[in-house]
């Protein structure tokens, strides 16, 4: 049997500027991330993902 959990959160305002701020930087990388991988793929496309090294998120 599955079961699922809800939580809400009610954050206060210094709150609120720290995750706006964190999953901004997130979505940030995210995207660097994926416009390098589309522009690997348009290069090269007969490249072998498994075998491509990308950077990490550390190095962005």
């Amino acid at each position: 049997m599955l079961r699922a959990y809800k939580y809400r959160l009610y954050p206060n305002s210094e709150q609120k500027e720290y995750f706006a701020k964190t999953f901004g930087c997130s979505r940030l990388i995210y995207n660097l991330m994926l416009s390098d991988r589309i522009k690997a793929y348009e290069e090269n496309k007969d490249l072998d993902i498994k075998k491509t090294k990308y950077p990490t998120p550390a190095h962005y």
